[in-house]
């Protein structure tokens, strides 16, 4: 992998990284369209993945802070209504950050328990166009199946979601398409699950970008950090650029179009591949 396909690979990740059409399958299909997938890819993935969670966290840092406020603020005296509430202590920053908390459940699993399986299905050919088509089906079905709207994500809700983003890893199922339709499903507010979506996956990549962190140091293998320090940048930078944007229109927009998309490049995918 050169400058140039790295430049590429991260712009392509930081434009669809906030829409539901699947940013690790895009990914992929541009590594084995350049000729440039091989053992290193999973790092460059990794790399550019942390770069669009920090454009996250830039442009929704006002959100963050509030979340993290509310960690270290103590819980309201016992006794507060309605003290049929388990949660009735807490404020409105700590129940976000403990749905946060909840809808890690998944992933955590999927990571400790069958990371190698996770890996081996990035080298499969056609696992990414048979993903995209799943993505579009899902989308399909969020867009006619419509329940009651919820006023609140709740602690079931997140940990559904969660599991969403848990069978997400596989590249080209979208992490924010599956976490969204999801929650349509469960008839929860479009304009709150965008947000929702994009923060919690911060803290499942960053652990996972520690990780491989850790194993690089510890690795003889020569890794170019040019190639993965302009990746990161392309990535980083297009998506602060992109985030905002790109969530308002994941608001507004109807899903079935992005359903649509997924399903035209996973028929193009399958012909090429």
């Amino acid at each position: 992998m050169d400058y140039i396909d790295a430049l590429i690979l991260g712009l392509v990740q930081g434009l669809t990284e906030y829409l539901p059409v699947s940013s690790s399958g895009h990914l992929e299909l541009g590594q084995r369209l350049l000729g440039v997938h091989g053992d290193d890819s999973l790092t460059f993935d990794i790399v550019v993945h942390v770069a669009t969670v920090l454009s996250t966290l830039v442009v929704l840092r006002k959100e963050v802070i509030w979340i993290f406020e509310g960690l270290f603020t103590k819980l309201k005296p016992a006794g507060t209504p309605p003290v049929d509430d388990p949660l009735s202590r807490f404020s409105d920053s700590q129940k976000y950050a403990l749905k946060i908390i909840v809808s890690m459940i998944p992933i955590g699993f999927v990571g400790l328990l069958m990371k190698d399986w996770v890996e081996a299905a990035f080298n499969g050919v056609h696992v990414v166009p048979v993903c995209l088509m799943v993505t579009a089906i899902l989308l399909t079905l969020s867009f006619y199946i419509r329940p009651r709207e919820k006023k609140d994500i709740t602690l079931r809700d997140a940990f559904i979601i969660g599991c969403a983003q848990a069978l997400a890893v596989l590249p080209g199922l979208s992490r924010s398409g599956s976490t969204i339709a999801t929650g349509l499903l469960l008839g929860v507010k479009k304009a709150d699950l965008a947000q929702f979506s994009f923060l919690m996956v911060i803290p499942p990549i960053l652990g996972e970008a520690l990780l491989e962190g850790i194993k690089l140091m510890g690795s003889p293998e020569v890794v170019d950090w040019g190639v993965l320090g302009v990746g990161f940048l392309a990535a980083f930078v297009s998506g602060c650029l992109a985030c905002k944007v790109m969530i308002a229109l994941v608001k507004k927009c109807q899903l079935i179009w992005f359903a649509i998309y997924c399903a035209i490049v996973s028929i193009i995918a399958f012909s090429l591949l």
